[in-house]
């Protein structure tokens, strides 16, 4: 009891160096994680017998069988509260004690008759009664009494030896158990050293940790450029990025659509040039294919025909473009250059500069406050860590820690007086197991003697000596049994109504908890006090704190402050109310004046400049017709074709100038073919490419500026009217953020003063450990097992004796026997 004061008076130290409180507020994504280091203790919170366990588990069973009645609660709060009267109420013991009571009536019987029966029994046979004359008559069953009565007494002895082993075994256990004790002891007060040594410990390292809890706050808070800052960028982030980057993009449009202008615009001029030098080639050619033609030959009739075929298809061999009616666009790449005068490239990065300086800006604005949140936490800080040093902990723990040591003193110097006592107990529960192992010696001797030495053709006046002698074995191990036996029973006795007492009301109880039941009787150790602890520890007997509840705690290992609701007398949430610190921080944030009204994020060039390229005239240029002109073959007839066919006809003439004429101009229409039209091919494909990627990027072209201005005004009035509402939502995360971390501390540091600091686990195992492990499994367990032992061995004395007696006729050489001629002895 004293110890659990003193763990009182030291959770009210604790209280008072932890006077921190709650803040109202969200946790920030980075949470501090805070561990109380454990405390690692020797003694084992659970005992295990080993193997005799299972001879423990069965005297158990026999005493529940000798004692099924319940635990006699009424009884014991009667007579601890003075109340039981005996003359009136003692057969409420009886009825209880009803088992107990027969076995030791029944064993003091054995006490007083076996003497009685003994000293009866010698004077019969020195009578030469009771078997006690040297006669044996001869029965026709002989042969079977004998191995009869030579088996039931070896059974007898078997079970009579299981019962000394058992004795043996017991009395060696709780001399090796005694021995273990000061182990024992020295674990639990060391355990005992380490709670109240690490109590001040732990609470200085709970108060400690708000150094890491501020130095994460002061981080964060040099980090307000990142943290708000950037949470303010990435708040408007949505609706400004978009619109920037489309700027962006429509000024990278307008430089490409000059390109793409200047590169359509070239080509056709130089299609154009391609255009009438190939119109030249055609018409030099078509001239001199003419001349050729006018030659005499072609009069002649079958010439003529194929001359007729050559002039006629002369007309096919002409361009097939009209490159020259389409319009120059010189008057659009003016307008693109006129837009392209200013930069609005150069003012799109300038909106997002302007945009990006919003988190340098909220660092700017916001350093006093910074200071001053510092300052707060300061100062806090400085209090906490000057708690410690101004509660004298050391001096109140040194009382509790003077109290162990004397204990422990008074422990060390009472065991070497218990180990001696136990010396002395131990050399007689070996005296008491050694007459019993003395006494089923002789019986042993007597049945190995009478059983090897029995001659069945020898008459019982001519036995041998070894069977005579196995015969006189056996009457003194009845001799023996005789004179100590009794002994034996009221040692018995004595030890069972001890141990089954001990058993049955003390370590049974304890085991379910009933003990304590009884304690936490209202009124009962205290007729003035309900709750008998809780006026102890609060001087309140009216608080529900039990011993039973006490217990159960500190056995699941819960903080003193838990165990003994010490909210009744120390209310944690009170002393860790933080709440005035919070309100300032809070307030701290809400007052934030961030002014982010110059946010531009593109001036009225910037604007201007797009609305002169929607009206540049780049989408209004007639794109279908330079396609159509584009999509042409350069001449009206494929010209290789025309080569071909010029040169087959010119082969069905007759051999002269006019053939040679026509085949060279094949090959000149050839050459043309490949060194003109090929190339105009070629580039009227790549001109048709370009018109169309043109017409693509200028189609809708009006649309798509419109749209932008309209993004970038709402963009504009979204800066302007709703940056107060995300710099306020931003503040409170952030200043709920700063204060979430004081808030987990302060959680921490109150679930670790309710459920860890001071664990008083070590208070339950020290309890355990005199009770259940040094007084029930030291002591009481092997003290059963010994009287359970020793008294089925010398009850089991009663039916050897009886055996004994009868078989010692068979085996002893008698002084006369019954003789008949007429019958053959076997």
């Amino acid at each position: 009891m004293a110890l659990l004061l003193g763990f009182l008076l030291l959770l009210e130290l604790g209280w008072d160096t932890s006077a921190l409180g709650p803040l109202s507020s969200t946790k920030g994504s980075d949470v501090l994680e805070f561990e109380l280091p454990a405390r690692n203790y020797e003694t084992k919170d659970s005992y295990k017998a080993g193997p005799i366990g299972v001879l423990f588990k069965m005297v158990h069973v026999f005493l529940r069988v000798v004692q099924p009645n319940a635990f006699p609660e009424d009884i014991l709060r009667k007579i601890l509260q003075k109340k039981f009267d005996f003359s009136t109420e003692y057969e409420k013991i009886i009825y209880y004690e009803i088992g107990i009571i027969i076995c030791v009536v029944l064993g003091l019987l054995f006490v007083f008759l076996m003497p009685l029966v003994g000293f009866c029994f010698g004077l019969c046979r020195c009578c030469n009664k009771c078997g006690g004359e040297m006669h044996q008559r001869q029965k026709k069953n002989g042969t079977f009494l004998r191995k009869y009565f030579t088996v039931s007494l070896l059974v007898i002895c078997i079970f009579i030896s299981v019962g000394i082993i058992y004795g043996f075994v017991a009395n060696h256990h709780l001399r090796t158990q005694i021995e273990k004790t000061r182990e024992l002891a020295d674990s639990n007060f060391k355990d005992l050293r380490t709670l109240l040594n690490g109590t001040p410990e732990q609470i200085n390292y709970v108060l400690s940790q708000y150094a890491t809890t501020k130095k994460k706050a002061f981080s964060d808070l040099d980090n307000i450029k990142s943290l708000l800052g950037g949470g303010i960028h990435e708040q408007l982030r949505p609706k400004v990025m978009p619109v920037l980057d489309d700027i962006k993009a429509m000024a990278e449009a307008i430089k490409e659509t000059k390109e793409a202008l200047l590169n359509v615009n070239n080509t056709l001029k130089e299609l154009k040039k391609s255009t009438a030098q190939l119109n030249t080639s055609l018409s030099d050619v078509k001239r001199n294919v003419e001349q050729s033609l006018s030659d005499p030959m072609c009069s002649v009739p079958p010439v003529a025909t194929t001359c007729n075929s050559i002039q006629m298809s002369l007309s096919q061999l002409d361009d097939n473009t009209n490159l020259g009616q389409l319009p120059s666009l010189d008057q659009q790449i003016d307008n693109i250059n006129h837009v392209l005068q200013t930069d609005l490239s150069s003012l799109v990065q300038q909106g997002y500069k302007s945009f990006n300086d919003i988190p340098e800006m909220v660092q700017n604005q916001t350093t006093d406050i910074i200071s001053d949140i510092k300052s707060t936490l300061n100062s806090l800080g400085s209090d906490i860590e000057n708690i410690g040093e101004q509660i004298p902990i050391q001096d109140k723990l040194s009382n509790f820690m003077g109290y162990i040591n004397d204990t422990e003193t008074y422990v060390h110097q009472n065991l070497p007086t218990l180990e001696e006592y136990d010396s002395f107990r131990w050399l007689g529960g070996l005296v008491v197991c050694s007459l019993l192992t003395l006494m089923v010696v002789f019986y042993y001797l007597g049945l190995m003697c009478g059983m090897c030495g029995y001659d069945r053709r020898a008459t019982p006046t001519r036995r041998g000596c070894v069977s005579n002698t196995g015969g006189i074995f056996l009457m003194v191990g009845v001799g023996v049994s005789f004179l100590f036996c009794w002994i034996l029973m009221a040692i018995v006795v004595l030890t069972f109504v001890i141990g089954g007492n001990m058993e049955k009301l003390v370590c049974e109880p304890y085991k379910n908890r009933k003990l304590f039941q009884i304690l936490d009787t209202p009124y009962l150790l205290n007729e003035n006090w309900k709750y008998y602890l809780s006026g102890m520890v609060f001087n309140n007997p009216d608080i529900n704190l039990t011993f039973e509840q006490v217990y159960s705690d500190c056995k699941e290992n819960k903080g003193i402050y838990t165990t003994l609701k010490l909210e009744n007398s120390y209310n944690i949430s009170g002393y860790l109310n933080f709440q005035e610190h919070a309100e300032n921080i809070n307030n701290d944030f809400k007052n934030l004046n961030v002014s982010i009204d110059n946010v531009v994020l593109l001036d009225e060039a910037g604007r201007r400049n797009l609305m002169d390229f929607s009206s540049s005239g780049v989408d209004t240029i007639d794109y279908n017709v330079y396609l159509a002109e584009m999509g042409k073959a350069p001449t009206k007839v494929n010209l290789l074709s025309f080569a071909n066919d010029l040169e087959a006809k010119a082969e069905h003439l007759p051999q002269g100038s006019l053939k040679q004429s026509l085949k060279s101009n094949a090959q000149t229409i050839r050459t043309i073919h490949r060194g003109q039209v090929i190339p105009l091919e070629q580039s009227m494909s790549t001109i048709y490419q370009s018109i169309k990627e043109l017409q693509h990027k200028s189609s809708g072209l009006g649309v798509k500026v419109v749209n932008i201005l309209s993004s970038l005004d709402s963009a504009q009035d979204f800066l302007k009217t709703r940056i107060s509402s995300v710099i306020v939502e931003e503040s409170k995360k952030y200043g709920n953020m700063i204060a979430g971390y004081f808030e987990r501390y302060l959680q921490w540091v109150r679930i670790s003063i309710t459920e860890q600091i001071a664990a008083c686990k070590p208070v339950a195992t020290a309890l355990d450990s005199a009770v259940d492990v040094f007084l029930c499994s030291y002591i009481i367990d092997p003290l059963n097992l010994f009287w359970f032992g020793i008294g089925k061995a010398t009850i089991f004395l009663l039916p050897a004796i009886i055996f004994a007696v009868k078989l010692a006729k068979y085996y002893r050489r008698m002084d006369s026997e019954d003789v008949y001629d007429d019958i053959l002895y076997c």
